[in-house]
This record gives C-alpha cells, structure tokens and sequence, in this order.
C-alpha cells in the first residue's frame, strides 16, 4: 500500500474526525498488538454499574493520540519549535502509552504478570516495535521514558495535566453519562505553553485548570472507586487468586489465559510480551463461565457472583474495622455458604482506596503570567479546595456477602 493511502480519517464520536498523521502511525494502528487493545475494556466492570461504558483502550488511544496533535499545532502557533521527527514520535508514544493494558484494564492491574505494572510492559511493547519498525520508535521510546532532552514533549503524555487524562475524563464522562466528569479539553490546549522545557497553562486558562482538578476527583469518586464498581473487580481479582490456587492442568479455559494461570510464564521479556499478546478481556470471561461449574465450591461461587451480578455488599468506613468485627463476619459467611474460614476470606476483606486530584510531589501544574512568573495551580487557584484537592483521601471498603453484611446508608 502506498504511503498516500496510509492517511485515513476516523469518526470519533466525542472529537468527529480524527486524521492519522503518518505512514508510520497507520502502521502502528494496523499492527496486531494494537488491535487487541479492541479487546480491552477501558474502565474494566464499570459497565455493571454504568451500562454505557463499554468502550475501549482502542478509542482511548486513539483520542489521545488526537488531542497530543492538537497540542503540538496549538505550541507551533505560539511559536514554540516542534519538528515534524518529533511529532511522529509524540504521536507513536501517546498512542502505545496504553498498549501494555491486560484484561479488563486496571482492574487487574500488576496481577496478570505479577508484579509488572502496565507501563512497564507498555515499554516491552514499544522496544519490540522498535526492533520490527527498524529503529523508527526510538525517539517515541525516549520521550516515552522521559529521557529525551526536550522534556515538555514527555509532558504532553505523562504529566499531572497531560493529553491522557484530557481524553480519558472526557470519553469516560461520554460513555458513563457523568456530567460532573466534563472537561473542556479544547480550551486547556489551545492555553497551553511551555516555559523553562515544561508545559505550563496561560494564566488566563485558571478558572479551565480548577474545573479539570475538580472534574477528575469526581469521576474518580462516582465512576473509577464507585463502591459497587470496586465490588466487582475486587471478585475479579478474587477469581483469579483462587483459580491460580486450585490450578490442575486439566482445569478447562482458553489457550491463552492458561500461562497466567497455571503461573509458567517464561521469563524471556520476548516470551513473554508474546504471550501477552494473545490475552484480552474474552479469554479471562471465558475461563470464568468454565469455572462456574467448577468443583471448588468456592471458585464456582465467585464465579457466579460476577456472572449474574450477585456482587458482594459494601459499606464505606471512616477507618479500618477491629479484627474481631472481621473475624465475625467471616464466621458468619462460612457457615451460610458451607465454607471453611480461610476460604471465606475470599469473600470478607478490607480495602483502602485513596485518591488525590492533584499531585504536587509530582509534575507541578504551573500558570504563566504576562511577566513570565510560574506560580503553582493550588497557591494562584481562587478556590480553597484545590489546595484541599491536592491532599491523599483514604476511604476504607469493607466487603462481605450481602446476607451477613446488613446494608446502611453511607
């Protein structure tokens, strides 16, 4: 195919069309590692609270991809130099920023390879696309690993307001309904700048800044740790601890979820992205209908759970339970399923869950003023609460089966 035709335009629903930029790009869009993030969900079991959000790391990656092009024609205007090398390489990186997602997207998260986080293995992804592309990702990979010189171009996709979160709010508050989730992604980028080599915000762009803190702790309090979506993927998770611990080679599932399971993942980084490679969101669903009707009393009964949205109740605490409150429900859950105690702690536990909008021990959101002064988002801000935004906030979830956790309101 020639080059020419390499520049299509997509129909986007939330930005309308959105025109691959490159040869390169459409190539890394047609590559099969990329395709199977078609297969990833992107807010994991949300869509058993918010019936819409079933879209996927696809869309995401594309927006994203999107919005980093608007970016860098918004810096050019205001006469900030960008070659087109390193746009490509922008454009290569935010688009692979993701491609290292397992099932259900961060439900799942340093699980299915233990201990590796997406980004990591997003970087696994990449240096093996570099091989196959000839070297043609290795500025992407720099500004990827924040080792490029130029560190606003890194910026522009990992950074406390950068074209990931830009797109994820805006697409996610689309998908769920959650107006309080909205942002005006056009407006943030044409404000943006870069001084001193990081991407700041026109002071004028305040009052754009503060909405964008407060909608991310919003969606990050009614979608991201809804209490009823945590339910969900904390029975996902529970799975696939349980499905690794009663694990025979007989056990019925998909060739491809089989090496996460059966915990014979190769240790060659090669190996293993291969492997990953075939793994989406259908195999783990797969192996969860199999093992529905699986002996183990008590895989079977998780496996149901999720499948027929029998979730487990919820109560959100102002601090950790005793011992003696956990002890007792988990004496109560074993003798109401038939369980022995260690094994109702699969369906009786405590989770912390915090969250901050705005991280200050990270890259700073900075405003500039007409007389070149950076001063920080959460001292310039008019509203008190993004100083207050910038604080962790710890709630505690207490899980347990709904027959022994009587529901109250929180």
């Amino acid at each position: 195919m020639s080059a020419t035709n390499k520049h299509k335009i997509l129909n986007d629903p939330i930005y309308g069309f959105i025109t691959i930029p490159s040869p390169l790009i459409f190539d890394l869009l047609e590559h099969s590692y990329f395709q199977r993030l078609r297969r990833i969900s992107q807010l994991g079991l949300t869509y058993l609270v918010y019936p819409g959000a079933y879209h996927t790391r696809f869309h995401h990656a594309l927006g994203a991809m999107h919005l980093a092009m608007q970016a860098i024609y918004s810096l050019r205007q205001k006469e900030v130099a960008i070659s087109e090398e390193e746009q490509e390489a922008v454009a290569a990186a935010i688009l692979l920023h993701d491609i290292g997602h397992g099932p259900f997207s961060h439900a799942l998260e340093n699980e299915m390879v233990p201990g590796i986080s997406h980004e990591t293995l997003s970087e696994y992804f990449m240096a093996h696309l570099n091989e196959e592309f000839q070297g043609r990702l290795s500025l992407a990979l720099q500004i990827f690993r924040d080792e490029y010189p130029r560190r606003f171009l890194h910026q522009l996709i990992s950074s406390q307001l950068d074209v990931d979160r830009l797109d994820y709010l805006r697409r996610d508050c689309f998908y769920t309904g959650v107006s309080e989730g909205q942002v005006n992604a056009e407006r943030l980028i044409t404000m943006l700048h870069v001084a001193q080599d990081q991407i700041v915000v026109d002071a004028k762009g305040i009052y754009s800044v503060e909405k964008f803190l407060v909608a991310r702790r919003l969606m990050y309090w009614q979608v991201y740790l809804h209490k009823t979506v945590l339910s969900a993927e904390y029975l996902l998770l529970q799975i696939l601890r349980r499905a690794r611990e009663v694990y025979q080679p007989t056990m019925a599932m998909p060739s491809a979820l089989r090496p996460f399971i059966s915990g014979q993942l190769p240790p060659e980084r090669q190996e293993l992205i291969e492997h990953y490679a075939r793994l989406d969101d259908a195999d783990f669903m797969a192996g969860i209908k199999e093992w529905e009707q699986h002996e183990d009393a008590l895989l079977s009964n998780l496996c149901q759970r999720l499948l027929h949205r029998r979730l487990l109740g919820v109560q959100r605490l102002a601090s950790r339970p005793s011992k003696a409150r956990l002890e007792e429900l988990v004496q109560q859950t074993a003798l109401h399923l038939g369980l022995s105690s260690e094994e109702a702690r699969y369906l009786v536990f405590v989770q912390a869950v915090s969250n901050n909008a705005y991280d200050p021990r990270k890259d700073r959101i900075h405003l500039l003023y007409r007389d070149g002064k950076l001063i920080d988002i959460a001292e310039a801000a008019d509203q008190l609460n993004i100083s207050a935004l910038s604080k962790p906030v710890t709630k505690f979830f207490l899980f347990a089966p709904k027959a022994v956790l009587p529901q109250r309101r929180t």
